[in-house]
């Protein structure tokens, strides 16, 4: 059974500091693309970072470049964020995520394995 299995969310000050993880298992994930993206209340799912298999290429939306770096550790099956100077309108529920191909398409590429979220909430 394929599973993406997040953690590391919580409650942190504006300028602090989280680091998600995601760890799969249930299929070899190490030749896909994956990638973090997130959800705030009443708005809609957006990207936050992908990355290719290898870690050679990776994207970030414009509101995090700067902030945040994803990176994969392959040979323990896990990708991680690290979510530095966070803001309060970081705020979401952010989702792991693994693509359906190898093929290396940055934000275009269909993500169609999602955990199931970890909260992360920034106060001002």
């Amino acid at each position: 059974q394929v599973q993406l299995v997040e953690s590391g969310g919580g409650l942190v000050q504006a300028g602090g500091s989280l680091r998600l993880s995601c760890t799969t298992s249930g299929r070899t994930w190490t030749t896909y693309p994956m990638g973090w993206f997130r959800q705030a209340p009443g708005k809609e799912r957006e990207i936050v970072a992908v990355i290719s298999w290898s870690g050679g290429d990776t994207y970030y939306a414009d509101s995090v470049k700067g902030r945040f770096t994803i990176s994969r550790d392959n040979a323990k099956n896990t990708v991680y964020l690290q979510m530095n100077s966070l803001k309060p309108e970081d705020t979401a529920v952010y989702s792991c995520a693994a693509a359906s191909t190898t093929i290396w398409g940055g934000p275009r590429s269909q993500y169609d394995y999602w955990g199931q979220g970890t909260q992360v909430t920034v106060s001002s």
